[in-house]
């Protein structure tokens, strides 16, 4: 049964690779989807043929591009894994090939967006105090909300200005972080003596006192975004799209902005200079007489 080398690949993953716990969940949810397709095939009964059937059912369901390309990764990581354990002989998946992406450009907010929206928590609740240190910490540094949820107390460096991240595969990384963001977190923080809240390694929390999650981080910039009347369907990581953006447009060069952001392939930074050059082009030919 092909669900015993699942099980296999998940603790390899876990333990040997020591790859986060949403990598590991996505090769799951991916590889389970391989498995309830192929239904009691054995293992060494899965040929090439046998996924591109695979494939082409996918492509019946009509998934995106992005989903369909992830699905492939894991199968090539499941069976490189297997053919190096010696579970199968050969590697079926060596010839897949990977449907081209679409490139989407990040939505991103201009800097008086962000202003508007940083500053729309108002008055001197404890959660009005958490929001804007939230905000400010997001645009501030750039980090994932997987990252900001992960922040302990101890990881915000208040004299050298910076934060101690730890970011996908359990990367540790250290951020710059502005005064404005550290002075949001001080009051914050002072927030919480001052209201009693019992001393917890975590940065940031929730109303229980408990470390607040990524789906109320998404709640929180929801509210503002609705309360601020801006644009719709912006996410937590449209402010990390603006820090780059920002970057970039102010003079950062991309290798800098790359290690910023924790991208482990330049690839992946360079979206952002797509942005930029769409913006520089829209104003040439909006100012440029001949243009």
């Amino acid at each position: 049964m092909i669900s015993r080398y699942i099980e296999k690949f998940v603790r390899y993953l876990e333990i040997e690779k020591n790859a986060s716990k949403y990598t590991v969940l996505n090769y799951s949810i991916d590889l389970n989807s391989l498995k309830d397709f192929l239904k009691d095939e054995p293992i060494e009964k899965i040929d090439y043929i046998t996924l591109r059937r695979y494939l082409a059912y996918l492509k019946e369901k009509k998934l995106s591009k992005v989903s369909v390309a992830r699905k492939i990764a894991a199968i090539r990581s499941f069976f490189r894994f297997l053919c190096r354990e010696g579970y199968v002989k050969t590697n079926p998946a060596s010839s897949l090939s990977t449907p081209k992406r679409e490139v989407h450009l990040p939505k991103f907010l201009d800097e008086n967006e962000v202003v508007k929206l940083i500053e729309s928590p108002e008055g001197d609740s404890i959660s009005a105090f958490r929001d804007r240190a939230i905000l400010e910490t997001l645009y501030s540094t750039g980090i994932r909300v997987s990252e900001l949820v992960g922040l302990d107390v101890g990881a915000v460096d208040h004299i050298g200005g910076v934060i101690k991240v730890y970011g996908k595969g359990k990367k540790e990384r250290i951020v710059p972080i502005g005064e404005r963001a550290l002075q949001a977190i001080r009051e914050y923080l002072n927030k919480r003596r001052y209201e009693g809240s019992k001393e917890v390694r975590a940065l940031f929390l929730n109303k229980s006192g408990e470390r607040i999650t990524d789906r109320s981080i998404r709640r929180i910039i929801e509210k503002y975004i609705r309360k601020t009347s801006m644009k719709e369907k912006i996410s937590p990581h449209t402010l990390r799209h603006s820090f780059a953006t920002h970057l970039l447009d102010r003079g950062a060069d991309l290798r800098s902005v790359q290690e910023l952001l924790g991208h482990a392939n330049l690839s992946t930074t360079q979206i952002y200079t797509h942005i930029t050059t769409e913006r520089l082009k829209s104003a040439y030919e909006k100012a440029h007489p001949r243009a």
